[in-house]
């Protein structure tokens, strides 16, 4: 096909939830694709099936795509010359083709039943044939019509595939062929009038002028289905769009990415504290290589150096501690500015701060240590809750490591050597405790210090210690000190 086109790719989910993995794969490489050649990036809703694309879920598939930063050139909110945007909006549309096809002798009534259609399905199985439409009402005669007719039956529309193959190249597979013994005549439209996805989606790109699909590897087989819409329509050869089938991504058991191996979606991902620019790197390396053996890319970098050249043909496996080691990699290099704005809705939507001036200010002193010991901003309210609590208690389960008579001598040790301090820094603190605790009671660090820290933060994970008995300050890391020499 020409390439000398002005490149148009759309990104067309179907939310009938909140949209996953790999819809976000593709969605990336659509703007990736887009941005890298100039081209226009179209955000397409296919709704058509109003009882389970609801309107939230098309709210939550824009705000997940401008979270991730993939804006749109035309689509919903944004407009454009082809709109609207909506399968829903579009039906009279693709009625009109339909009965366009039908009156060109492209397309037919069918009037079989599911039944009918199970049955003889079944006998295709029994004799070892692909089960498939077998054109019953193809050719009907007017006693056939007539007798479906009397009884009430809503007929089908079906497109009519001829014999021979379709053959196109894939940019990805290459060339690829399609024998019609293998892809029998297709529904168009339901009984109820309502258009299924091969004629909408044919009908749209066409009609939007779409240069380019990039999609996942399970719609290959209808790439056939849908040039025999071109067809139909009169779209001439070098008009079709372009296809480019990405590689399934598979799960760590070597199985379809599920839930059950690891695909959730992206808000459940945003809402365990991991940032869309670490999402978008990730995802960009399952089945896509930007050279070098870099790992690192920025979405900017993403969009420059993106070819569907470099897409892999053979399936890409979705590794969850990647995606936490580049998050992780992503918060340590946020600034302090940009990390506290991140992590403020994690703090007050757990309850661990109202929000208040002086709560963040400490929020912001805190932040730098533990910038460095987070996988994910998630993490933070746990890390941070000691300094904030109003009744501090220590964690029931941590109890027995600080209850025992050598954990006890511990600290009352450390209380004794912090009482008479007299600068409270964590220079101050460090060496006092050191000098108590690992000199004086000839103690490894972690025998010394890991009750001091249960007593003073609630945990055995929290901050570095000197810091976070800075932070927390002479009288609070004493009296808790104190309170746990009680217990």
């Amino acid at each position: 096909m020409p390439n000398n086109r002005p490149v148009r790719v759309r990104f067309a989910p179907s939310p009938t939830g909140d949209l996953h993995v790999g819809n976000i794969r593709t969605a990336l490489f659509d703007w990736a694709y887009a941005r890298h050649t100039g081209g226009t990036f179209i955000f397409r809703i296919e709704d058509t099936d109003r009882e389970r694309v609801t309107d939230e879920y098309i709210a939550a598939a824009l705000d997940t795509l401008r979270w991730l930063g993939l804006t749109w050139d035309e689509g919903p909110e944004v407009g454009g010359l082809y709109g609207p945007y909506l399968q829903s909006q579009r039906l009279d549309i693709y009625a009109e083709w339909a009965q366009k096809f039908l009156d060109q002798g492209d397309a037919y009534y069918c009037y079989c039943s599911a039944e009918e259609l199970e049955a003889r399905r079944e006998a295709q199985r029994a004799a070892n044939v692909a089960p498939g439409y077998d054109g019953k009402c193809r050719s009907l005669s007017e006693a056939e019509l007539a007798d479906f007719l009397s009884q009430g039956r809503k007929p089908v529309v079906r497109m009519r595939m001829p014999d021979g193959e379709t053959t196109f190249t894939d940019l990805i597979r290459g060339e690829v062929t399609f024998d019609h013994n293998f892809v029998p005549d297709f529904v168009l439209v339901r009984a109820d009038g309502s258009p299924l996805y091969t004629l909408a989606v044919a009908v749209d790109d066409v009609m939007m002028k779409v240069t380019h699909v990039l999609r996942g590897e399970d719609l290959l087989s209808s790439t056939p289905r849908q040039i025999r819409v071109y067809q139909a329509m009169g779209v001439a050869l070098e008009d079709y769009p372009d296809f480019a089938h990405l590689p399934f991504v598979m799960g760590q058991d070597n199985a379809k990415l599920s839930k059950r191996n690891g695909e959730v979606s992206i808000a459940w991902y945003r809402d365990a504290g991991y940032l869309p620019e670490a999402i978008c790197n990730y995802l960009a390396l399952l089945g896509w290589s930007p050279g070098d053996d870099r790992e690192d890319v920025s979405r900017e970098e993403i969009a420059q150096l993106f070819t569907v050249e470099r897409v892999h043909s053979s399936p890409a496996r979705f590794d969850m501690k990647k995606l936490e080691a580049i998050n992780g990699d992503k918060i340590r290099a946020l600034d302090l500015d940009d990390f506290l704005n991140r992590t403020l809705p994690f703090l007050t939507r757990s309850g661990v701060i109202a929000g208040t001036d002086s709560e963040i200010e400490l929020v912001k002193l805190a932040l730098p240590i533990i910038q460095e010991r987070i996988a994910n901003l998630a993490e933070v309210p746990a890390m941070l809750k000691f300094l904030f609590v109003s009744e501090f208690s220590v964690d029931p389960e941590e109890l027995p490591r600080i209850s025992d008579e050598q954990s006890q001598a511990v600290l009352k040790s450390a209380h004794q050597a912090l009482i008479g301090l007299n600068e409270w820094t964590h220079e101050a603190i460090e060496a006092a405790l050191r000098s108590a605790l690992i000199e004086g009671l000839s103690l490894k660090p972690r025998i010394a210090f890991g009750g001091v820290r249960i007593a003073v933060t609630g945990s055995h994970i929290s901050p570095p210690l000197f810091e976070s008995m800075e932070l927390l300050g002479r009288d609070k890391s004493l009296a808790r000190l104190e309170l746990a020499v009680q217990s």
